[in-house]
């Protein structure tokens, strides 16, 4: 196991590296990057941009200048000012040299600065990070406690009644995604149309920090119910019919029916030898679904429940171009995924101790 864990640790560099150099290859061809959207709004002499020149007096002079001798944009912008933007954002550097240096930088963890929000990337992850956090862990942490039950159940009550309302009901989950599941929520729950029972934005109130420690706790929990539920419901299904499927081949196969004719009861045959092959199969889910409700499906959630995170954060770096969030979010996402893969094999052996990754030939 030991060699196993440094070869996959060794092979965290080159994944990063690929995956970093593709999408900085991408994001360079992508039009409409951080110097075109400053001329752009130089053009249309809009004043609150000459705020993010880095102080050159002279740059913010001659854009005043232009400003006054010009009542419309005809003119464009002068190349002085053009040359002192792409030095602002760091452009006036070949790309190549721009992604050593990223490369470099992101060794010691320093991601840059956000050129929007004048605040290092990685204080601006830290800051938005609890949200996210809070949306995943807990909506992961409830998908599993009510997935896994749910699917076993399912599968030994096979053709019952209820394993007939429970497909109901899981189909239904499957069906409505749930940011509108969220909606609905809303227009229930948060004072949209009928009841005002829970609150509708942020992850803690106003007044979190006048509170005692039992009073904080109960504000948070209060807070995360609506937005958690919408992740759980929008989530849980797939879980569910993953765990059955996987319980019911099981227990088809002959182990189980010699096991019977030995005299072991159902429950044994269940916890020490089907529950520890099936569930080989759903824990190998776990880092997908911790990173696409973590980071993918917690978007939506969290611009309609207007809380702060990682999704939201990375959404409008990507809008607006600000390449230090995209590339510092991409480089935590994907350091983030890869540990979590590599503690979903820890977890193989930790279920079925006969599994054995230093035999294995490939990564």
């Amino acid at each position: 196991m030991a060699t196993y864990l440094l070869r996959r640790l060794l092979l965290l560099v080159p994944t990063l590296f690929g995956i970093l150099l593709l999408n900085f290859i991408i994001v360079q061809a992508a039009p409409g990057g951080p110097v075109e959207q400053m001329i752009a709004q130089l053009e249309g002499f809009d004043t609150n941009v000459t705020r993010r020149i880095s102080g050159d007096n002279s740059a913010a002079n001659q854009l005043n200048a232009l400003e006054l001798n010009e009542g419309q944009s005809s003119r464009g912008v002068s190349p002085e000012i053009i040359k002192q933007i792409e030095k602002q954002y760091g452009f006036d550097r070949p790309p190549h040299e721009r992604f050593l240096k990223m490369l470099k930088n992101y060794i010691t963890m320093d991601l840059g600065q956000s050129f929007y929000r004048t605040i290092d990337v990685t204080d601006l992850i830290l800051e938005k990070m609890p949200v996210s956090l809070s949306l995943g862990l807990w909506s992961t942490l409830l998908v599993y406690l009510i997935s896994i039950p749910l699917g076993i159940r399912k599968a030994l009550k096979q053709g019952s009644t209820f394993d007939a309302w429970t497909s109901l009901v899981i189909t239904t989950g499957y069906a409505i995604p749930g940011f509108l599941f969220a909606m609905l929520l809303v227009v229930l729950f948060a004072g949209g149309s009928y009841w005002q029972v829970f609150p509708l934005r942020g992850l803690v109130s106003d007044n979190f920090e006048e509170l005692g420690w039992f009073e904080q706790i109960k504000d948070y929990a209060w807070h995360m119910v609506l937005p958690i539920t919408a992740l759980v419901v929008g989530n849980f299904a797939t879980l569910t019919l993953l765990t059955r499927n996987a319980f019911l081949e099981e227990i088809r196969k002959q182990y189980v029916v010699t096991a019977r004719s030995k005299g072991l009861t159902e429950q044994q045959i269940l916890f020490r030898h089907i529950f520890r092959n099936a569930m080989l199969l759903v824990i190998s889910g776990v880092p997908a679904a911790l990173l696409s409700i973590l980071f993918t499906n917690s978007l939506l959630i969290e611009i309609i429940f207007s809380l702060d995170g990682l999704g939201l954060l990375g959404f409008e770096a990507v809008i607006q171009r600000d390449y230090p969030v995209v590339f510092g979010t991409l480089y935590i996402f994907t350091l983030l995924g890869l540990l979590i893969k590599l503690l979903s094999d820890l977890t193989y052996v930790a279920i079925d101790p006969r599994i054995h990754f230093e035999s294995r030939t490939t990564l």
